[in-house]
C-alpha cells in the first residue's frame, strides 16, 4: 500500500481510528475526514453529510476512499421524517462523495454498510436477498444500489461490506452497557438462551476494509464481514466474563417470559436483539479474497476489556 493515499471519512470514530492505524502501518499515507476540527497533518474538517458536502480539498491526490460516516441508527429518533433524514446523509451524501471522488481520479471506495440492509433477524448469506426495515436500513441499502449502478457508469471501483454490531475498544451503546453489567457482576438473566448471533471485531474489520481496498477481485461486489464464530447471548456473557477474569452471573429464566415482560415494558425490540438469531456469514469475502480474521472473539474480547478497565470505568478488586 506504499503509493496508496487513503481519505477515510468518519476518520475519528471507534471503526475509523482503528481503520487509520491499520493501513498507516501497511504504508498509506491516510487522510483523515470528519466533523470536528483539527490540525493533525492530512486532516480534513467537512459539513453535514449530504448532497452538498464539500470533499474536494480532502479528495486532493487520494487514489482511494473508504466511508464510514453516516447517520447511524439511533432508538427513539425525534426528526419529523427519519426516512428523509437518513436519505439525505446515508444515500445522497455517499453519492456526494463518490463524485466528487471520481472527479479528483479516485479509483477504489469501500463502502460500509450494514447487515441491516439484510433484514433485523435471521441467517444470512452473500446470497440472501436484501429485506431493510427501519429507516437506517433502508438508506445505507439506497446508497448501495446508487454507488455500485454510479460506479459502473464512471468506472469507479466501488467494493460494499456489511458488517454486524461491531465491538471492540471504544465501543458505545448497548454493547458497553452489556460489557459493563458484566465486570460489574450484575446477575443478568439469560442463562437460558441459546441463539445464535455474529458480531465483528473491529480489527477484524479494519482488516476486511484493507483487504478490500488491495484486492483486485473485491471490485463491484457485496460482501458480509464477521468473527466467523456465532455465539448465543449467554456465550458472549461468558467469554466478556472470561475476558474480565471472573466468573459469569447469568440466571436461566425461559426467554419467553423475558419476551412477553419486555413486550409489556415497551422493549420488545431490544429483547430480539438479545434472543433473537441474527447470523452473517463471510464465506464469500472469506473464499473469493482469501481473507481470515485475523483476531477470534477471544482476543478480541480481551482487547475490549483491557481497554475498558484502561479507561477507569471499573476497579475489580
Amino acid at each position: 500500500m506504499n503509493d496508496q493515499r487513503v481519505l477515510i471519512t468518519g476518520a475519528t470514530g471507534f471503526v475509523g481510528q482503528r481503520v487509520c492505524s491499520l493501513l498507516e502501518s501497511q504504508g498509506a499515507v491516510v487522510v483523515k475526514a470528519s466533523r470536528s476540527s483539527s490540525r493533525q497533518p492530512n486532516t480534513f474538517q467537512v459539513s453535514a453529510l449530504g448532497s452538498n458536502t464539500d470533499w474536494r480539498k480532502a479528495l486532493q491526490g487520494c487514489t482511494a476512499v473508504v466511508h464510514l460516516a453516516a447517520r447511524v441508527h439511533v432508538m427513539n429518533d425525534q426528526a419529523v421524517n427519519p426516512l428523509l433524514e437518513f436519505r439525505q446523509a446515508n444515500t445522497e451524501g455517499t453519492l456526494q462523495l463518490a463524485r466528487q471522488a471520481v472527479q479528483a481520479g479516485v479509483k477504489r471506495m469501500v463502502f460500509v454498510s450494514s447487515i441491516k440492509v439484510n433484514g433485523e433477524a435471521g441467517h444470512f448469506t452473500a446470497g440472501s436477498k436484501p429485506n431493510p426495515i427501519d429507516p437506517y436500513g433502508i438508506s445505507k441499502f439506497e446508497a448501495e444500489e446508487q454507488l455500485l449502478e454510479f460506479g459502473r457508469q464512471s468506472g469507479l471501483e466501488v467494493v460494499v461490506l456489511r458488517p454486524p454490531l461491531v465491538y471492540g475498544p471504544g465501543v458505545k451503546a448497548n454493547f458497553l452497557k452489556l460489557l459493563s453489567a458484566v465486570a460489574r457482576g450484575i446477575p443478568l438473566p439469560l442463562g437460558a438462551v441459546n441463539n445464535k448471533r455474529s458480531l465483528v471485531f473491529v480489527g477484524n474489520l479494519a482488516n476486511a476494509i484493507a483487504t478490500c481496498l488491495a484486492h483486485p477481485r473485491a471490485k463491484g461486489r457485496v460482501y458480509l464481514v464477521s468473527d466467523n464464530s456465532d455465539v448465543s447471548t449467554a456465550q458472549l456473557v461468558r467469554e466478556m466474563a472470561q475476558a474480565f477474569g471472573r466468573k459469569a452471573n447469568l440466571i436461566s429464566i425461559s426467554p419467553r417470559l423475558i419476551e412477553s415482560l419486555a413486550a409489556i415494558l415497551g422493549k420488545r425490540a431490544a429483547a430480539q436483539r438479545l434472543l433473537g438469531d441474527l447470523t452473517v456469514s463471510p464465506q464469500a469475502l472469506c473464499e473469493e479474497l482469501d481473507w481470515k480474521p485475523p483476531f477470534n472473539m477471544q482476543a478480541g474480547m480481551k482487547e475490549t476489556a483491557d481497554w475498558y478497565m484502561h479507561q477507569g470505568q471499573l476497579k475489580l478488586r
